[in-house]
């Protein structure tokens, strides 16, 4: 007999959906969308109804295993639990009394999105351990989360995408929401657009996005947009669209900003033609889209987070809180702020953090230079709580994560580094297959599944809901989740009492946090009933907006003069040509016409098939979305390649082959690679698996030493031997 749960995917993805789940005799059989979800703009995509293909297969790792070849090799012994935490715990003794408590670092990783991490509860055993390296920032955001405070004061510069019914233009910018399940952002850009807004995409592709909402696109390439953006912004001052009251009351350092637009400052006005030569995008085009920008009030520009993933990336997160400012589209009703964008409107369900007596952190993209050189890191690195390091980083846990060899930066160059065992000792990784970086670990346990655990999970930015994943069936294998084993871990070092603070189980865990937010939030039900619940959506949704206080009731801005701050003091302070005062494009070093070597620029995006890496291996997501590289015709046509060659793409630190879709929805002289693919590398370093990891860089942007990881130029070539 055929019964049905509820619950709510967890893995790093906006959506948050609701899944029905069918089971017969204790086995899942498929996934449903709820038709009674109370949140229409969260029904699950392809990849949330392929959860139970994703993570219930064959492939799984069912039992702690040993490495037994060198690192990288993915040779591996099964061994028992105890023989594992045993293992596990000599090196953590060993490591900690040779080095001390800064050589051990949890890395960045989110392929476990819930409530409880892998890495929040490794961190917390470590904190009682004397403590860990500690990392910020993270891979996705570092550039825009990092920059938006020297502007407004605050991160939190994002409104209610129910808001945006109130558009009239509202122009994503490197923004993809129909494949990122960013939130429930698409349905309310459809709502929107039924109540006439007009919907323009600016970005290399024509992305899935703009063919949903069947959007206005203008192809731009990769790391000029600050240099559209202050085209537009030229345009607007020259011809006297801009708000001036606005600028008079709320921001500081608009004149100088417009010294530098006109030319003024350095002799170069920032004209639509200027611009043309540096973006692609018609100057004809520049000036009438900024026209209509700052005519369509309220109008919303909201920049995706591809734009700043580049070596610039903070100059454009700068830009368009800039382009706000100017046109008065702040703190009303159908604009938008601009910056990282985030928004939270209801309290939500967190693990208690303790104190790490290791104060020193890095920026997340410098783990394997903490490897590498860590006691040569400075504060221009990124370091902070510390003059400097001790040591390099010697054990390092990676659980629920596939960023050791498949999400960082210039792989290869990785790979030397982690196969190295004089640098990194003892490497912990969790994971429910052997992926690439699974490969690279001494020690591999079995994780578990959303199916295998409790858990609990929220938004990604914004959202009137908390979702709940329940237990449905017992684990597969030897599986464990890192709650159970690090409790053993802890009994082994005489700390279990601190560690589980009378939580024997994980799930009572989950119960004291809710039970905690309930006292915020008294309108939840309780525990036994949310928990069957899949999500709670909150009975009174909160429509926000960014910064109304201070533009409606003349709060001041929490930046130091109290206004919105477009001449940073502190960033002029630096004086650093790298790291301006103003909102002002810089190009970038490996920008277009940066090398003749390698004259295309490569950019990536997130595809429908993964979340990340989550869904690579998910046989029926691969067949329906194949791992393909975009190439324009004209392109293609001086390479002599076809539509469906194989291509080998190349520059001076990797080299990946991968079959090829030739489309005019790719702008000329760009390529476009979806990220995520599972790295496949042969023994000569070719990646067989498309991974535009093996082509990116490892040097961190200026100012938040974030992810550089759209910034890349290489060259194509079919001619494969």
């Amino acid at each position: 007999m055929e019964q049905i749960f509820l619950t709510t995917g967890r893995n790093n993805c906006g959506g948050c959906c609701r899944l029905r789940v069918h089971m017969e005799d204790g086995r899942i059989t498929r996934l449903s969308a709820d038709p009674d979800d109370p949140e229409p703009g969260r029904r699950p995509c392809v990849r949330g109804l392929h959860y139970a293909d994703t993570f219930l297969n064959d492939r799984r790792l069912l039992t702690p295993l040993k490495r037994v070849g060198l690192r990288g090799e993915g040779k591996f012994v099964p061994i028992s639990w105890d023989q594992a935490l045993d293992e596990l715990c000599e090196n953590w003794v060993r490591i900690r009394d040779k080095y001390g408590p800064q050589s051990r670092y949890v890395n960045y990783a989110w392929g476990e999105s819930g409530v409880l991490s892998g890495t929040g509860l490794a961190k917390r055993l470590l904190r009682l351990d004397g403590g860990h390296l500690g990392y910020y920032n993270d891979y996705s955001t570092a550039c825009a989360a990092c920059a938006t405070p020297y502007v407004y004061g605050t991160a939190m510069s994002g409104s209610s995408f129910s808001t945006l019914t109130a558009s009239k233009l509202i122009v994503l910018w490197g923004h993809n929401p129909a494949e990122t399940v960013f939130d429930d952002l698409m349905y309310w850009l459809r709502k929107a657009k039924e109540s006439g807004a007009r919907i323009i995409v600016v970005d290399p592709r024509k992305n899935a996005t703009c063919r949903s909402l069947n959007a206005e696109w203008i192809g731009i390439r990769p790391a000029s947009d600050g240099a559209m953006l202050d085209a537009m912004a030229y345009v607007i001052v020259t011809e006297g669209l801009y708000d001036l009251p606005f600028l008079h009351r709320y921001v500081y350092g608009w004149r100088e900003w417009f010294s530098y637009l006109t030319g003024e400052a350095d002799g170069v006005p920032k004209t639509p033609a200027w611009a043309e030569a540096v973006t692609g995008v018609p100057a004809d085009t520049i000036r009438a889209l900024a026209v209509d920008y700052a005519a369509a009030r309220p109008a919303a520009l909201l920049p995706g987070y591809g734009g700043q993933r580049h070596e610039n990336g903070e100059q454009f997160t700068r830009g368009v809180c800039a382009l706000a400012c100017l046109t008065g589209n702040v703190g009303v009703r159908g604009g938008w702020a601009g910056g990282v964008g985030w928004c939270r409107t209801h309290p939500m369900p967190s693990m208690p953090s303790l104190p790490n007596p290791v104060g020193a952190e890095i920026p997340s993209f410098l783990w394997t230079e903490a490897i590498l050189r860590g006691p040569e890191l400075t504060e221009k690195d990124g370091l902070v709580g510390a003059e400097r390091l001790d040591t390099g980083v010697k054990m390092l846990l990676n659980l629920a994560g596939n960023q050791l060899m498949n999400q960082h930066g210039d792989l290869n160059r990785t790979a030397a580094i982690l196969r190295d065992e004089s640098l990194c000792e003892y490497i912990v990784c969790s994971d429910l297959f052997m992926t690439a970086s699974a490969k690279y670990a001494d020690l591999l346990l079995p994780g578990t599944s959303m199916f295998e655990q409790d858990n609990m999970t929220t938004p990604w930015t914004q959202g009137d809901l908390i979702g709940f994943s329940p237990k449905l069936i017992e684990p597969l294998g030897e599986s464990r989740f890192e709650y159970d084993w690090l409790a053993d871990v802890a009994r082994r070092l005489g700390l279990y009492d601190a560690f589980t603070d009378g939580h024997p189980t994980a799930t009572d865990w989950l119960e004291d946090i809710y039970d905690s937010l309930r006292l915020r939030a008294p309108e939840l039900p309780p525990f036994v009933e949310f928990r069957t619940m899949g999500t709670y959506r909150y009975k009174t949704p909160v429509k926000k907006i960014a910064f109304e206080a201070q533009i409606m009731y003349g709060a001041p801005f929490p930046t130091p003069s109290g206004k919105i701050e477009l001449l940073s003091p502190a960033l002029a302070a630096r004086n650093d040509p790298k790291i301006p005062a103003l909102p002002v494009y810089v190009p970038a070093a490996e920008g277009f016409g940066g090398s003749k070597t390698y004259p295309l620029q490569l950019v990536g995006w997130h595809t429908m098939a993964r979340t990340h890496t989550v869904g690579g291996n998910t046989p029926a997501l691969r067949e329906r979305f194949p791992q393909l590289l975009w190439m324009h015709p004209s392109d293609a046509a001086a390479r002599g390649i076809a539509d469906g060659d194989t291509v080998e793409v190349f520059n001076d630190r990797g080299r990946l082959r991968v079959p090829v879709r030739v489309t005019e929805d790719v702008v000329p002289g760009v390529i476009a690679l979806p990220q995520g693919a599972w790295t496949a590398l042969d023994e000569t370093g070719v990646d067989h698996g498309g991974n535009i990891n093996v082509l990116t860089g490892h040097t961190p942007t200026p100012l938040a030493h974030g992810n550089p990881q759209h910034t890349i130029l290489v060259e194509i070539s079919n001619n494969i031997m």
